[in-house]
């Protein structure tokens, strides 16, 4: 069995290297998983590099493998595609989805990944998590029949959002976001696209994913009388200020919080939701989430890439072929 590996680990503010670990021996009812892919979840995994996790959340943030303690040094992450090399004979060579950080090998229990199913490309299952949180969402706010929708914010998260409104009938779904680029985006995914400026109002429900006070700002401002807002975005320890005095209360708004950590629906488990969340990637249209790819070796200057904004994208996806 191997015993060794490579894993990242972010070790001050804005910084991050790659380090040599010995893996632990695999026990009764554990697998060796080697990586395939994994994927930066951009707002999360850049907030945590610049330890902008708050204090009292740091058990709550916790990564299901992650080492370390927030702020640093931590090994943090959990878009994990691999294949199975040792344990289980039901699972071994199977491509799986586990939710650990970036790692060229690792032992986990079994029970720990979930197999991808073979309608979907290991390159595209590293949305697994993602899309996890859209759909938890969607059972926060089901749509209806005749809802018009607006997602505020066309990142990872929003953009997975609108993939999933797409396919519902009779639904007015609008992406919105300043950046123009997002329009051919929002086409490929099937929704309508537009400015802040411009985005139509009156809407039932608007998904929020902006990560910004603006976009928050903006998401009030789209709604109906007894409309709602889901609140996806995630703003460590920023401070969000809102005009709740203007006509917040007067026409009955509400904004309701929405996070993966809790499974929004009673009759359903975690691993039915993360396996519900593989079927949904059999349709290619999410391809169009990932907007680049590095190598293994590249992974601490894509972070730095992506937290100051020199690298643009939306889920960049890390190969690590030969990267041990």
């Amino acid at each position: 069995m191997k015993r060794s590996a490579r894993a990242l680990w972010v070790i001050a503010n804005g910084k991050c290297d790659l380090r040599p670990i010995s893996l632990p021996d695999r026990g009764p009812g554990e697998v060796l998983v080697r990586t395939l892919y994994s994927g930066v979840s951009r707002g999360t995994e850049t907030l945590v590099l610049r330890g902008g996790v708050p204090p009292n959340q740091h058990a709550v943030m916790r990564a299901p493998f992650q080492e370390g303690e927030f702020p640093w040094p931590v090994k943090y992450g959990y878009l994990n595609v691999g294949v199975v090399e040792a344990g289980a004979p039901e699972l071994l060579g199977r491509t799986v989805f586990c939710l650990y950080p970036h790692q060229t090998h690792y032992v986990v229990p079994a029970t720990a990944v979930t197999p991808v199913p073979e309608s979907v490309p290991a390159a595209r299952a590293v949305l697994a998590g993602t899309v996890e949180t859209a759909v938890n969402a969607l059972w926060d706010a089901p749509p209806l029949l005749g809802d018009r929708i607006a997602v505020v914010g066309g990142g990872m998260i929003g953009c997975s959002v609108a993939a999933l409104l797409a396919r519902f009938p009779g639904v007015r779904v609008e992406l919105v976001d300043t950046d123009p680029g997002r329009a051919a985006l929002a086409a490929a995914l099937g929704v309508g696209f537009a400015s802040p400026e411009s985005a139509l109002r009156d809407c039932d429900r608007v998904f929020h994913a902006s990560a910004s006070e603006a976009g928050l700002a903006l998401a009030l401002d789209l709604l109906a009388p007894e409309g709602e807002v889901i609140e996806l975005s995630w703003y460590g320890d920023r401070r969000i200020s809102l005009a709740l005095g203007e006509n917040f209360h007067s026409r009955r708004l509400r904004i309701r919080a929405s996070q993966v950590g809790t499974v929004a629906r009673p009759d359903r488990s975690y691993a039915q939701r993360l396996a519900l969340s593989l079927d949904l990637l059999a349709d290619p249209v999410f391809d169009a989430l990932i907007t680049g790819e590095s190598p293994f070796d590249q992974l601490p200057e894509v972070l730095a890439g992506l937290a100051d904004g020199s690298l643009p994208a939306l889920c960049h996806r890390i190969a690590y072929h030969a990267a041990d």
